[in-house]
């Protein structure tokens, strides 16, 4: 797997994956990912044209803003490669933590992030769209996050 950094040339694809990766209540256009990429502390990596996360970084915390792997290459290491790439170029950044939220209900994504280090910290109540909660999950980004399987960073 091959990872670039994301800049705001990007934002046409990130939203073409984002409206492929998640259901249509949940799809960011195009204008969300370049009003989010032009925010100071933002950071994109691109995985191909298979997905992409985006995060951002403020003082010693890092928060990961949205994580998309388009579903056919999904469990094939792309999210926690892109996850790895993410807290590893926060913690560059002088972050010391990194949170996110997940659907309660969705187990892949709670595994990946387990895997990564992960733990719930709280939980916001009727979160999503569809009324479902989120979990608020926390990771000590020290030591480095190691990436399971064999990915290619560049």
């Amino acid at each position: 797997m091959r990872l670039i950094a994301a800049s705001l040339a990007h934002a046409p694809l990130l939203a073409a994956l984002h409206a492929q990766a998640f259901p249509p209540a949940e799809r960011w256009d195009e204008q969300a990912f370049r009003q989010i990429l032009a925010l100071p502390g933002s950071l994109a990596w691109l995985a191909d044209e298979h997905g992409f996360v985006l995060a951002r970084v403020a003082a010693d915390e890092a928060e990961i803003i949205t994580l998309a792997v388009l579903p056919l290459a999904r469990r094939l290491g792309i999210g926690a490669g892109l996850m790895a790439q993410a807290m590893q170029h926060a913690q560059d950044l002088g972050a010391a933590a990194m949170l996110l939220e997940v659907a309660e209900h969705n187990h892949a994504a709670r595994a990946l992030y387990a895997g990564l280090g992960f733990t719930q910290v709280g939980l916001r109540k009727s979160y999503y769209a569809d009324g479902s909660n989120a979990l608020v999950l926390k990771a000590d980004l020290s030591p480095s996050p190691q990436v399971p399987g064999n990915t290619h960073l560049t």
